[in-house]
């Protein structure tokens, strides 16, 4: 049973996954990304533009499921409404496998 955001600290290492996240680059080679991928992107630079601390905003969506954690600006949170949680964290876990084994 989740019992807080302690918890998930004790068991899960957030910190990976930011710095995972904190080397994506984010530029003109948008449209050469899979669709996950590009709405992942997509949605990390609309929380960012409204000062929002993307990481914290994607993991709270995923594992709550709640979508007022993503923005609506630039119509970021119906992008990520039509990705199924699972295909998401699928795709994270890739590309963190990818970028660090």
């Amino acid at each position: 049973m989740f019992k807080g955001k302690e918890d998930l600290s004790k068991t899960q290492n957030i910190g990976d996954i930011q710095k995972a996240l904190k080397d994506v680059s984010i530029g003109s080679d948008k449209e050469e990304r899979n669709p996950v991928n590009r709405t992942i992107l997509e949605v990390y630079e609309a929380l960012n533009e409204k000062g929002y601390n993307p990481v914290n905003q994607i993991v709270g969506y995923i594992i709550s499921g709640d979508p007022t954690y993503i923005t609506s600006f630039k119509d970021a949170r119906k992008k990520m409404a039509k990705l199924e949680q699972d295909v998401l964290l699928e795709e994270i876990v890739k590309f963190y496998i990818n970028n660090n084994l």
